[in-house]
């Protein structure tokens, strides 16, 4: 892997890691800010990761959230990979989750917020697998 997918990378591992930290502050607390801040961390997670995927098999880092769904669909017709592993529509899942309903409106569903948090070590792993596949 190169330098600049390895930062991505990284950051996308320091960035669920704040966020499980955060919301198990959060849940003991019972502070809701602290578990809608750690749900935007968790979803920065995915958009690091999501940039190490497309920067390490394009060359190019995404201007925005719609510019990274429409690579992300280039990319799943072009690697029957990819595509079977369902990248894009993960991606906005955890945007409608966790950016959308948990972080913007507000819904704080402890046990859902569990399960999208394992989701997103699951999305960080799946992009490592794929990358560490055309590295080699």
């Amino acid at each position: 892997m190169e330098g600049r997918v390895d930062i991505y990378l990284s950051d996308a591992e320091e960035f669920l890691n704040e966020a499980i930290e955060e919301f198990n502050n959060g849940v003991k607390s019972g502070d809701q800010l602290k578990i809608r801040d750690a749900a935007e961390k968790a979803w920065n997670a995915v958009v690091q990761a999501t940039n190490a995927l497309i920067f390490a098999f394009m060359k190019k880092v995404p201007a925005s959230h719609w510019e990274r769904r429409r690579l992300l669909r280039e990319l799943e017709l072009a690697n029957q990979v990819i595509a079977q592993l369902g990248f894009r529509d993960r991606y906005s899942a955890r945007e409608r989750n966790f950016h959308e309903l948990v972080f913007y409106e507000g819904i704080v569903d402890i046990n859902d917020i569990k399960v999208e948090l394992d989701k997103v070590r699951r999305y960080i792993n799946d992009v490592k697998n794929v990358i560490q596949v055309i590295s080699h």
